[in-house]
Formats: C-alpha cells, sequence, structure tokens
C-alpha cells in the first residue's frame, strides 16, 4: 500500500497540515480551490520572471479570512523573489490581486536546508537532466548531498527514456530506511518532469528526516527505567 499512495496525501490532516487553510460554504467550495490552483501555477510558471523556477519555491500555502487571502511562500532563495529593497514583492502581489480580484498579502519565508526538501531536490535532479547530464551521476550526487545533510533515508526514481535510450524504463536507488506505511515517519515527497529531446523523464524523490515529535525510544532511559533483578527469597521449610 505504501508503494501506491502519496506520503503527503497519507499523513495530511493526521501528522501534517493542510497547504490551503479556509473554510467555505458548499456552492463556493469548488471556486475557491481553483482559486488557489491558479495562484500556485502562476507563481511556479510566471509568464514574464524567469528567475522564480531557479528561486527553489518549496510548496506554497494559502489561508483566507473575511478580508484578504494570506499567500505564504517557502523558498530556498529568497532574495530572487524579494528583489531590490522588496519592490519583486509588492509587484507580484498586485499581479495575484488583479487575477484573482481580492485583497492578497503576501509572504515570504526562508527554507533552511534546501536539500532535505524532497520538491528541490527533484527539481534540481531535473535540471540536470535537461542539461543532458548521465542520469546515474546526477542521482548518485543527489543522494550523497541529502545524506549528507541529515537525512534518515532517500528514494529516488526516474521513469522515461533514460540516457536518450529507444525504449522508456524505470531506475530506481535507495539510500537508509524509507517507511513509507509508518504515519510518524517525516517523509517529504516531490515529484516533478525532466523536459529532454527524446521526451519528458518523470522525477519522484522520497526522503525520510526521521520521526515527527522526536524519537521516543531512547536506548540509556529504556536501560534506566527497568527495575533492578534481585536475587529470590529462598524459603527454608
Amino acid at each position: 500500500m505504501g508503494q501506491k499512495v502519496n506520503p503527503i496525501g497519507y499523513r495530511t490532516g493526521v501528522v501534517i497540515g493542510w497547504k490551503s487553510r479556509w473554510y467555505a460554504a458548499k456552492r463556493e467550495f469548488a471556486e475557491l480551490l481553483f482559486e488557489d490552483q491558479e495562484i500556485r501555477k502562476f507563481i511556479k510558471h510566471h509568464p514574464k520572471r524567469t528567475q522564480y523556477r531557479s528561486a527553489g519555491i518549496d510548496r506554497i500555502e494559502v489561508e483566507r479570512t473575511r478580508d484578504e487571502v494570506k499567500v505564504i511562500l517557502f523558498v530556498a532563495r529568497p532574495g530572487l523573489i524579494i528583489g531590490k529593497k522588496g519592490q519583486e514583492v509588492e509587484l507580484l502581489q498586485e499581479e495575484l490581486q488583479n487575477l484573482i480580484g481580492r485583497r492578497v498579502n503576501l509572504k515570504v519565508e526562508e527554507i533552511g536546508r534546501p536539500e532535505l526538501r524532497a520538491q528541490l531536490v527533484a527539481e534540481d535532479i531535473s535540471q540536470q537532466l535537461s542539461k543532458r547530464a548521465s542520469f546515474r551521476r546526477t542521482m548518485k550526487r543527489a543522494m550523497e548531498q541529502t545524506m549528507d545533510a541529515g537525512a534518515k533515508g532517500i528514494k529516488i526514481q526516474l521513469a522515461g527514456r533514460l540516457g536518450g535510450a529507444e525504449m522508456a524504463r524505470r531506475e530506481k536507488q535507495i539510500s537508509g530506511s524509507i517507511p513509507l506505511s509508518t504515519i510518524r515517519a517525516d517523509i517529504d515527497y516531490g515529484f516533478t518532469e525532466a523536459k529532454t529531446a527524446q521526451g519528458h523523464i518523470g522525477v519522484q524523490v522520497w526522503i525520510n528526516r526521521g520521526l515527527i515529535g522526536g524519537d521516543s525510544s531512547d536506548g540509556a532511559n529504556a536501560e534506566a527505567g527497568k527495575t533492578s533483578k534481585k536475587p529470590k527469597r529462598a524459603y527454608k521449610r
């Protein structure tokens, strides 16, 4: 089952929060959901500012109140989004307001370790494949960087005409542990497509960042908590 289910959707609402946080009436729900998708597509694939694609946008969260729409960008390189003296952010905020016709409050937050974000790792692999880099070398380098950053495990799967081969196939590499069915495991998942001359190559990345809430089983404490074994009393008859 764990191989068939998206790890993010599997944990959303249980141990992972929702990417869109708002309530709406049944007749408005579909329209607002489509609006969220429009916002994400517009930012990730901006028609004029191509630097957004190299900014390392991990995810975009949306919160709604009665008065405004709050859009939070989690970015690896926020300088490319903010621009000089914050001018780029103001322009993007105005464009989003014109797009959806509501007041938008835009916030940009920096990501500390992009090597531990599955979506950013997948996009980095995709860029390397588009530049005709060797797929095996690219996978190996990405896995080494992620494990050096402190991940417990990583799995990368590529599917398509790898290396310009005539027939499409899949290549998979795993390092460390990836417990997909353990809900407490902090598994991050990312997917993108690399556009090559021979066709599109699908890139899937799973990263295990440990257990959510920390590891409850501590060996030292477990040993200390054990009751001492006393010799049994010998009763004389």
